[in-house]
């Protein structure tokens, strides 16, 4: 695979195809489901691939999720997809 630099990861900086490489990089082998949540992952960058939601904030939402749920004590899971 050809490892492409790339300076900055924002949406106007880059290519819808450089911006599915930064997240098939991230992850490793995208397609692989072994654990259950790859796939889950996967869908969650999509917005960002396609360019109508920066990698940060996604990457925020999610945090800001999982922090709410842990605690609220709601739900005790390891992947919260």
């Amino acid at each position: 695979m050809k490892v492409m630099e790339i300076k900055s990861i924002l949406i106007k900086d880059t290519t819808r195809e450089e911006r599915k490489q930064i997240v098939e990089e991230s992850f490793g082998n995208i397609s692989a489901s072994c654990d259950g949540c790859m796939a889950g992952l996967a869908e969650m960058y999509q917005e960002y691939i396609d360019g109508t939601k920066e990698i940060r904030d996604i990457n925020m939402e999610f945090n800001a999720h999982y922090i709410r749920e842990d605690l609220d004590e709601k739900s005790k899971r390891s992947c919260p997809m």
